[in-house]
């Protein structure tokens, strides 16, 4: 790695440094957003069938949560351990995990391809798929499975360009295919009428796009650790190391998708497919919401990740505070648009009035909890920088699977009306989750980090 790159973690301004990385990684999360976003903005205007559309790629959601969660699993579980390596000054062994990642990569997106091939169909009636919305789901579902190698190349590699200090090359890697999926939208949804399988086609062509962009910029000579054909194999050790660490990320998307089926399954048993409309809607402003905060804390990750590996843990405790700052005051500006204009992000998806009215009355209540959510966040982003696998790994167990899910089933029998009920159960997941993570964090950071003079406590 050329010394410059190790002078600009280790000396910088860590405030500059945080926003410097932080910016072109929320920029291009809200353009990665797009890609679910302009879907269902073009599906839910077409002039017939627009709401079951929208339902069928909200039933289609969870699986491509699960595909996302494997890029997570590999690239968020590697580019960590490759930051702590070059700080370490072990850049060969960073580019050996960069080779091992990316051969990881490829075997995952053949298995999971063929997997949900084969099994397609009974998912997505297992999910909440009614008679009408079946064919929506099977048509959108069929198509965008063929891009999963890319989603899981592009997606899963990109974590490595910003681990090198490229964010804005991290950045691009999204916004062209992002571009690329507007314009393709428009012209096979409406100018082909294309309907919903012209949203699948246009999403996976810029999903492949993406991907080439990342494997060009890895193995030029501007990248500082590059995709070597040599390190393109699987060392049990590196493969446990990763996985290891990428299990948190994975759970937090992975049981983003189960949630998305228990919240689908249980509204449409209590309210129909109108309810699983507004879910898909709110489904996919939470993950924007996640997805810009998870981007924030990741901007501090390199930086943590460097000074740790090279000892130096004054600063690795400095960026920790700004990261939790930044993070706390960025959630609450999201709470707040949620809570306060919430009919503002609904619009983007449907002009039908009734689903609009529903889905605001719905978020008042599932974003309540989402006040605290930052500092949740901006917590297990550092552990996962620091390598604390098992901490991370409980914190992304907690909200959902511990909390969420046994709440949603259990709260319809003692609130009414059901369908809140369910709904509820989100932001009552969120505060309980949020104040059993500060706990955790002010117990065991202080052990994780300490030098002869002082301790994170202090």
């Amino acid at each position: 790695m050329k010394i410059h790159m190790n002078d600009r973690f280790a000396n910088e301004s860590i405030p500059k440094l945080i926003f410097l990385l932080a910016t072109p990684a929320i920029v291009a999360q809200l353009i990665n957003a797009m890609y679910s976003l302009v879907d269902r903005m073009f599906v839910g205007r077409m002039a017939e069938n627009g709401t079951l559309a929208l339902s069928a790629i909200g039933l289609s959601f969870p699986i491509i949560m699960v595909i996302t969660a494997f890029a997570s699993l590999i690239g968020v579980g590697g580019a960590p351990l490759a930051s702590i390596k070059m700080g370490e000054g072990e850049h060969k062994k960073a580019e050996e995990l960069l080779g091992s990642c990316f051969l990881m990569l490829l075997i995952a997106s053949v298995i999971i391809t063929s997997v949900f091939l084969i099994f397609k169909s009974p998912l997505l009636t297992l999910f909440g798929a009614s008679p009408d919305t079946l064919p929506f789901a099977n048509d959108f579902l069929g198509i965008y499975l063929i891009g999963t190698v890319a989603v899981l190349v592009s997606m899963g590699l990109n974590p490595f360009i910003a681990a090198q200090g490229y964010a804005k090359t991290a950045m691009l890697t999204i916004c062209v295919g992002a571009v690329v999926n507007i314009i393709l939208d428009a012209v096979f949804i409406f100018g082909m009428n294309m309907g919903i399988k012209g949203a699948a086609l246009a999403t996976v062509i810029a999903q492949f796009i993406s991907a080439i962009w990342v494997l060009r910029f890895l193995t030029s000579k501007r990248a500082h650790l590059r995709l070597r054909l040599a390190n393109m194999r699987i060392n049990p050790k590196v493969v446990t190391s990763v996985l290891a660490l990428g299990l948190s990320p994975f759970i937090m998307q992975s049981t983003e998708s189960l949630i998305q089926i228990v919240f689908n399954t249980s509204l449409g048993k209590y309210g129909g497919d109108l309810y699983i409309a507004a879910m898909g809607i709110l489904g996919t402003l939470m993950q924007i919401f996640a997805l810009l905060l998870s981007s924030f804390a990741q901007g501090a990750q390199p930086i943590i990740g460097y000074n740790y590996g090279a000892r130096d843990f004054a600063r690795v405790k400095s960026t920790i505070k700004y990261s939790s700052v930044f993070c706390a005051a960025f959630g609450l500006v999201m709470w707040g648009v949620a809570i306060f204009i919430p009919e503002i992000p609904i619009m983007i998806f449907t002009d039908d009035i009734e689903l609009i009215e529903l889905t605001a009355r719905l978020m008042k209540i599932f974003f309540l909890g989402t006040c605290i959510y930052g500092i949740q966040l901006a917590f297990q982003q550092i552990f996962i920088a620091l390598g604390q696998a098992k901490v991370s790994i409980f914190i992304a167990i907690l909200r959902k699977i511990i909390l969420l899910i046994p709440l949603v089933y259990l709260l319809p029998t003692f609130i009414s009306p059901k369908t809140d009920a369910v709904i509820i159960a989100e932001p009552i997941a969120d505060f309980c989750a949020a104040l059993t993570c500060c706990v955790l964090f002010g117990l065991t950071i202080k052990k994780l980090l300490k030098d002869d003079s002082t301790s994170l406590s202090k």
